[in-house]
């Protein structure tokens, strides 16, 4: 599995984690990480879905209140969001540093 994702980290422009399991989670963290880490500096994201990432989200939030990490580290590059009764079905929050813009 480790090939498969270091071959999809060097093809890849940059990282979208859509609502998943726990392997997208294991792939959003470790794409999260390689980033922090300096061995990549494509950016990662969420597509945020009627709240889904929302709880992961205070998560990290609470993660850095408890100074286990810096509020720089908690954040992905950019968020995109869909909303309920948007007319487009997209609401695009770009390159924000938080799901409240």
């Amino acid at each position: 599995m480790h090939e498969r994702k270091a071959l999809m980290a060097e093809l890849a422009d940059g990282f979208v984690a859509l609502p998943g399991g726990i392997g997208t989670l294991e792939e959003l963290f470790e794409i999260w990480t390689w980033g922090q880490l300096g061995l990549h500096t494509k950016p990662y994201g969420l597509l945020e879905v009627h709240g889904f990432f929302r709880p992961l989200l205070g998560f990290l939030d609470s993660m850095v209140r408890a100074a286990f990490c810096a509020p720089s580290t908690a954040r992905c590059s950019w968020w995109m969001t869909i909303r309920r009764g948007s007319s487009s079905g997209w609401q695009p929050i770009a390159r924000s540093r938080s799901p409240s813009g």
